[in-house]
């Protein structure tokens, strides 16, 4: 029993003894200057590696250019997007309901606002039409910031909101605006000849699409509008547009609509990314539809 609290008392002087030896003024095994000299280490230790990438990132960026990445070997082809758009590419609205389109509507209005042609007169020129606008360097020398050109609302026409406010919900023939996502650099419509955009329905759906109208005419992407400099250097760029109206569809029908750029040096539906170069959106419009039913009345003489 006297052993077992010997040894028991032996321990605890052990431990007491790592922790703090008073006899050599060790902590935890080691003098006062032999911590100082490992924490001296760990700390020139800890600012040569934050140094070294410190340096590295400093040398990084100086391999960046400020206006254009230095790779984008993924951006051969661009994306497309419609406007309007909610959280899904779903359309859906009900003619009779004047708030499930208003919504489309406001959405249209404030997307087109720096469109309006006093604004685009302000800040952007008029250029030649069907040619790349090239705005090459001098050398070192930037030339920035880079001009634009024009893309005025009214080129919209029917869908411009200028003489239909309510760019045909009301009346479901409603308008849908196609862009082209920036790509800086990019050149499309080889020889001279212009992208177009092409919308049609899914397979299942080809009888409900009805007739489809472009603006402009032909749902063309202008040359003038090419190449994109960069948000830093073109800082007045104004995204082309091309509307696509649609003025029969099938009412109270879920219809499957696909949109694409047509171009001789832009290849869709990539390897990488089936959707590149298009955008598919589901159309629905709801309507009451009113049967005519006629009473007739007999007068019998009695």
């Amino acid at each position: 029993m006297a052993k077992d609290e010997d040894e028991r008392k032996e321990s605890g002087d052990t431990w007491r003894d790592f922790i703090w030896n008073s006899r050599t003024n060790e902590f935890m095994g080691r003098t006062a200057s032999s911590w100082g000299l490992i924490l001296l280490f760990y700390l020139i230790f800890y600012i040569f590696l934050a140094g070294m990438f410190v340096l590295t990132m400093y040398v990084m960026l100086l391999t960046l250019d400020d206006y254009k990445p230095t790779y984008q070997d993924r951006l051969t082809t661009p994306g497309m997007m419609i406007r309007p758009r909610g959280e899904t590419l779903d359309l859906t609205y009900s003619i009779q309901d004047t708030e499930s389109w208003d919504k489309y509507v406001q959405a249209l209005d404030n997307f087109l606002a720096p469109y309006n042609n006093s604004q685009q007169l302000l800040i952007n020129d008029v250029c030649t039409p069907d040619m790349h606008f090239i705005q090459e360097d001098s050398g070192e020398v930037r030339n920035n910031p880079k001009r634009s050109c024009q893309f005025n609302r009214t080129v919209l026409d029917a869908c411009s909101g200028l003489t239909d406010r309510t760019y045909g919900y009301q009346a479901g023939q409603p308008c849908v605006l196609i862009k082209l996502n920036r790509v800086i650099g990019m050149l499309p419509g080889k020889d001279g000849q212009t992208p177009y955009v092409t919308c049609g329905a899914k397979k299942e759906d080809s009888d409900s699409i009805g007739e489809i109208a472009y603006y402009p005419p032909n749902g063309t992407f202008n040359l003038m509008y090419y190449p994109y400099y960069g948000k830093k250097a073109q800082v007045n760029y104004t995204q082309p547009l091309v509307a696509v109206k649609f003025l029969n569809l099938t009412m109270n029908a879920d219809i499957n609509v696909e949109c694409k750029i047509n171009s001789n040096n832009i290849a869709t539906g990539t390897e990488r990314d089936k959707f590149a170069g298009r955008v598919s959106f589901k159309l629905r419009i709801s309507a009451k539809i009113y049967t005519h039913t006629h009473t007739h009345t007999h007068t019998h003489n009695l």
